[in-house]
């Protein structure tokens, strides 16, 4: 009788599933095992900063290796409000970071919706200017801007972060046409095709699908301003700076020397505010066109 031979099965035997998924298993673990590491690593600063903010002055200044408090100090959060007008300078810097921001994104994303979506002569030329601008430093533009500022009188105000707002920011305007140019051209010419224009189609269409770029350009623009240092000591008198300037030498006992514990509480307050608008906006930031749906 001829044998009839049985069909090969294409599913490997037990053993190699089974080493193929501890080697899956040994990849993904090592991945946790980096990305905790790094996490840790990353975190220990702030970590460091929120502890000894917590300690008394005299713990900071010992010889001593104490890592916790031997009694925590929330004193040294009461001074950090209450020796300078903290809520002041904060309520500054945040008018003054979150009203850039605001005007910035949405220069940056006009003009970006332009260079990806309207035709005209020489766009790609002006678009190579506009990446070329992306690589000079800011710091050139320092000495000529102050001079031109003051010869206009409006040093002293919040005029040169609205002027800065209003002629957007190269990178963020690269950052908008390299994300409209993702987006799909069907739904604007449906509503080309219902009649509607340019900036109707901007403003109604294209923007509402577009916070993961306008909360991506928010947040660093907004980082941007609440961090800077620069821009404000130079421009801003003691009564209209932000709270990153006022907080450099603020707190000094009567000796004018620094008092380190109740500055640590008062950066960690200082913080808190981006820390909070990140895990706010974070979900916008993960979600894309594909995943989120378009609106409109």
């Amino acid at each position: 009788m001829a044998s009839t031979a049985l069909p090969q099965s294409s599913v490997p035997p037990v053993p190699v599933r089974r080493l193929r998924g501890n080697r899956r298993a040994l990849r993904r673990a090592l991945t946790y095992a980096i990305l905790i590491g790094v996490t840790i690593l990353l975190a220990i600063p702030v970590i460091w900063l929120v502890i000894t903010s917590l300690k008394a002055e005299s713990e900071y200044v010992s010889n001593t290796l104490q890592i916790f408090p031997k009694e925590v100090q929330w004193r040294n959060y009461v001074l950090a409000l209450t020796m300078i007008d903290f809520g002041k300078y904060a309520r500054n810097s945040v008018l003054l970071a979150g009203g850039f921001a605001l005007l910035t994104v949405m220069t940056s994303a006009m003009a970006g919706y332009a260079f990806a979506r309207i035709p005209a002569p020489g766009r790609a030329k002006l678009f190579g200017v506009v990446v070329g601008l992306i690589l000079i430093p800011t710091t050139i533009y320092i000495i000529p801007q102050f001079v031109l500022f003051s010869q206009l009188r409006i040093t002293n105000s919040y005029w040169p972060w609205i002027l800065w707002g209003v002629t957007a920011s190269p990178f963020h305007i690269f950052l908008f046409r390299q994300f409209f140019q993702a987006f799909p051209l069907e739904l604007e010419e449906a509503a080309e095709v219902d009649g509607a224009r340019t900036f109707r189609i901007f403003w109604q269409i294209v923007l509402p699908n577009a916070l993961p770029a306008l909360a991506t350009s928010f947040i660093l623009n907004f980082l941007g301003v609440w961090g800077d240092w620069v821009m404000p000591s130079l421009y801003l008198t003691d009564a209209n700076t932000t709270l990153a300037v006022k907080l450099i030498n603020a707190y000094l006992n009567p000796q004018g020397y620094a008092i380190v514990t109740p500055t640590l509480a008062a950066s960690v307050l200082y913080i808190l505010p981006p820390v909070v608008m990140f895990f706010i906006m974070q979900k916008y930031i993960m979600q894309g066109v594909v995943t989120s749906g378009l609106k409109g």
